[in-house]
């Protein structure tokens, strides 16, 4: 909940500029974070309390003009009211401080580092995340976590941030088919979140894979066909010559029996022939 002085009336987000007409200094700006949001929606598809936005202002203060980063994170928050959804992110509506705010350094330096930082203290922010590509001596990423009122910068990368339940670091991947260091989320084990094509391209490989299976399985059933079918063959010829054999047994039998009666006929006693 909210605690500073506020006027006892105060206008509603579709009563307040949705925009400050301000473009954006380049493409990174929209990508990095619509990347981002992107996971979130696959990842978090289930959940209905949360906010990732892009480029949307912050109001803070009717009288004043809103806080505009590049995205940021509420938690605890309706997704969306209705099919409008949100116009611009109004504190004094939603009653929540964005617990995650992302701001990416273009070309033309806009006092990330400085006055930024001071305005995402004071407004509670718990974790102001600065991500630049043109830094050489000092790391890309720098992510600052409100602690007793004041922003540290936390080691690593990715860092895990586990009021969100998620990691957020930078490594070089591929999106919209541009290859160069991106910003993911990551679990706790360091181990990145999927991008969607990255989803998408790994549930077609298993799904090929699980092709591949069925056919090997068809391919062995048909083989255990085949020796099935070739066992009864060769138990058939086999009872075939069990019944040949016992055939040949009683014709034998058949002619000792004749020779036998021969013999009586002829006076000789055929059990005492030696």
């Amino acid at each position: 909940m909210l605690e500073y002085n506020l006027p006892r009336y105060l206008p509603s987000a579709e009563e307040l500029p949705d925009s400050d007409e301000t473009p954006v200094d380049n493409e990174l700006q929209e990508l990095i974070p619509g990347l981002l949001k992107a996971i979130l929606l696959i990842l978090w598809a289930e959940r209905m309390d949360w906010l990732f936005a892009i480029d949307m202002g912050i109001y803070y203060h009717p009288d004043k003009p809103p806080i505009v980063p590049d995205g940021f994170l509420s938690l605890g928050v309706e997704r969306f009211y209705d099919e409008e959804l949100r116009p611009s992110y109004v504190l004094w509506d939603e009653n929540v401080v964005p617990i995650f705010v992302l701001e990416v350094v273009s070309q033309n330096y806009r006092k990330e580092y400085t006055t930024k930082l001071a305005e995402y203290e004071a407004l509670g922010v718990l974790y102001y995340v600065i991500y630049s590509s043109r830094r050489r001596r000092k790391p890309h990423l720098e992510v600052h976590k409100l602690v007793n009122g004041k922003y540290e910068l936390q080691e690593g990368n990715p860092v895990w941030l586990p009021e969100i339940g998620l990691g957020i670091g930078c490594e070089r991947g591929n999106y919209c088919g541009v290859t160069r260091e991106w910003m993911y989320w990551y679990d706790e084990q360091g181990q990145r979140y999927l991008t969607p094509a990255e989803q998408v391209k790994q549930a077609a490989q298993l799904a090929q894979q699980e092709i591949q299976r069925a056919q090997q399985e068809t391919q062995r059933a048909q083989q255990e066909t085949q020796r099935a079918q070739q066992a009864e063959q060769l138990a058939q010829q086999a009872e075939q010559l069990a019944q040949q054999e016992t055939q040949r047994a009683q014709q034998a039998e058949q002619r000792v029996q004749q020779l036998t009666e021969q013999l009586r006929a002829l006076g000789i006693d055929p059990d005492n022939l030696g």
